[in-house]
């Protein structure tokens, strides 16, 4: 069943299982608040294995351009296209969230970002390939992020 995320009153549901779950939670909000204020979406999450087509995509980006896979379970993904470009977003309980962002258009920006909750450690699989930059959040408070950008098609 699918929710739409509420930035104003944050909530945990469907990441209770993280050890991470309150910055998770404001992780997931500081991004609904991102996508209301820049392109009126509301930010609909759905459980991963109900947004199968959506986590599938976003790990064959990930295993084609850069030979990774997430240890992590996926707790929610969503994906959806807004202004010409199709963004995908899945959640993982160690607290990692994954963006892929694929203009649409052919020669438009293609890139997978990650973000890191505050509190959790450095997954073993992105500790030695990529270097995160901080950033803080009222929503999420300190959030650590990286990304590298698509080359290929998907």
């Amino acid at each position: 069943m699918s929710q739409v995320v509420d930035f104003s009153n944050v909530s945990t549901e469907g990441l209770e299982t993280s050890p991470v779950a309150a910055a998770l939670a404001g992780l997931r909000a500081n991004e609904a608040r991102y996508f209301k204020n820049k392109y009126d979406h509301e930010f609909t999450v759905e459980p991963a294995d109900e947004a199968a087509e959506v986590v599938d995509w976003v790990t064959r980006i990930l295993a084609e351009e850069r030979d990774l896979v997430i240890a992590s379970r996926p707790l929610e993904a969503t994906g959806f296209v807004a202004d010409g470009t199709r963004f995908a977003y899945v959640f993982y309980e160690s607290g990692l969230s994954i963006n892929v962002m694929y203009g649409l258009e052919p020669g438009s920006k293609r890139a997978v970002g990650f973000k890191l909750s505050d509190g959790m450690e450095v997954p073993e699989e992105l500790a030695t390939r990529f270097k995160f930059a901080r950033q803080r959040s009222k929503l999420a408070g300190t959030i650590r992020g990286s990304f590298f950008v698509i080359k290929g098609e998907y």
